[in-house]
């Protein structure tokens, strides 16, 4: 069932950029473990659903936008292991491809505007949902928080039991997409101190991502990089040609949110010289191509 988790392959990743600064990198393809459930959702999900079947919650709740990756992957996990699902999505009702999977997968729509959204963090914001759905099971937006970073955590075991089958003795560092940031405190609770996380922020640094990562996970075995261009969700033809032209090179599909961000923050340290010859990087691809569908 759910607590066992798919495994993703770990691949070498070939790119022109990468050989003529004699850096070696893989990368650990979450975005195969599924076709529904993919990339790091299943793994944030994971305690949230085991806590939801060991309660006996009836149905799981949750918040995202109208592409959102983690609701996207909430619905399908609710329909697989039969949870009923709710959604409540920031702004007012718009039909976007995820969203009619969303309403395909059986999940239940609130519209909350923007004011409403705004106020997630506020305290006392789940007691009215709580008593319109008692005893189902409340996940934070994107499945951050301690249940999430635990989740994540088990990436680096994945990682870890391939390496030896490049050809690698071991690897250097981590580098992947920092959104909420769960997913990179996963991995520096995993890593321990023994190898350097490296977070491409694809959303700005005043969001928070900072002081979270430090909450869950303390303030040592990772850095934070610029990767947002401008903003949360925004992109340019700079990046959607880089993405085109990696995918070419490399046969590995992005997304322009997060993945391409991460990839091309990682081609600028490297032309940068952040990284020594004989450097072995994995990159982490955490999935959330289903939201491609909202540019492309």
């Amino acid at each position: 069932m759910f607590e066992h988790l798919p495994k993703a392959p770990l691949q070498p990743l070939h790119l022109p950029w990468l050989a003529s600064a004699g850096v070696q990198a893989a990368v650990l393809r979450l975005d195969l473990i599924d076709p529904l459930i993919s990339g790091n959702k299943w793994f944030k999900l994971r305690y949230h659903l085991l806590q939801a079947d060991q309660t006996g919650a009836p149905g799981l709740i949750s918040l995202g936008g109208n592409h959102s990756n983690h609701l996207h992957a909430l619905a399908a996990a609710g329909k697989r292991f039969g949870f009923a699902t709710v959604g409540l999505l920031r702004g007012h009702p718009q039909e976007t491809p995820t969203v009619r999977d969303l309403q395909a997968l059986g999940m239940t729509l609130h519209w909350l505007g923007y004011g409403g959204y705004r106020a997630r963090h506020q305290e006392g914001f789940w007691q009215p949902w709580q008593a319109r759905y008692p005893g189902w099971h409340c996940i934070p937006e994107g499945g951050s928080g301690v249940e999430g970073a635990r989740g994540c955590s088990l990436i680096v075991e994945q990682a870890r039991a391939q390496v030896s089958a490049l050809g690698w003795s071991g690897y250097d560092a981590w580098w992947l997409a920092a959104g909420t940031g769960t997913t990179l405190a996963g991995l520096v609770l995993a890593e321990a101190g023994a190898r350097t996380v490296h977070g491409a922020l694809a959303v700005p640094m005043d969001h928070g991502v900072p002081d979270y990562v430090a909450e869950l996970a303390g303030n040592q075995g990772y850095r934070l990089h610029d990767a947002c261009r401008g903003g949360f969700a925004r992109f340019d033809e700079q990046l959607l040609a880089f993405i085109a032209q990696s995918e070419q090179h490399s046969g590995v599909p992005l997304e322009a949110l997060y993945t391409g961000k991460a990839l091309l923050a990682l081609h600028d340290q490297v032309e940068a010289g952040l990284f020594a010859a004989g450097t072995r990087l994995i990159f982490l691809h955490t999935g959330g191509l289903q939201g491609r569908r909202g540019y492309l």
